[in-house]
């Protein structure tokens, strides 16, 4: 089965520096999954959050299955992320004792068709670090440039 589903949180890399990161399943409905494949799911405001020692992803947005009848889901419902009991009693403590953050980097489609999604255990980063990043892009971009031109 051959997916090229791959939805990426850009935003995020900008906002957070990225301590370690992790692969989870999604429970999702029927109609949710037939949305996803078609590509119509996005994750950049969404974050996730601890409720009684599960993992949920907030404001992660599937548009409605266009082909479904009445039975069609909630594009801005909360979906259980699937996460072994250790990872997720290291992630909890993490989240509860330091103030991180858990935040989706990527949504995709397995070999076997199964929904994944990235998380990664994240730090904010304060204004000069978001100055820093720009600059560092801007420097890269113009070392290209010079590199290109010479070759």
């Amino acid at each position: 089965m051959k997916n090229n589903i791959n939805i990426k949180n850009r935003k995020a890399k900008f906002e957070y520096e990225f301590l370690e990161t992790h692969v989870a399943g999604i429970k999702l409905a029927g109609t949710e999954i037939k949305a996803i494949r078609l590509g119509k799911a996005s994750i950049t405001e969404s974050f996730c959050e601890f409720q009684n020692n599960e993992l949920f992803v907030i404001n992660m947005h599937v548009e409605e299955y266009s082909h479904a009848s009445h039975f069609n889901h909630n594009p801005k419902s909360e979906r259980k992320l699937l996460m072994q009991k250790r990872e997720l009693k290291k992630l909890e403590k993490e989240v509860k004792n330091t103030g991180l953050t858990i935040i989706p980097i990527n949504l995709f489609i397995n070999d076997r068709g199964i929904a994944k999604l990235k998380i990664a255990l994240a730090k904010g980063k304060k204004l000069y670090d978001k100055r820093e990043t720009l600059k560092d892009r801007d420097n890269k971009r113009n070392l290209d440039r010079i590199k290109k031109e010479f070759n």
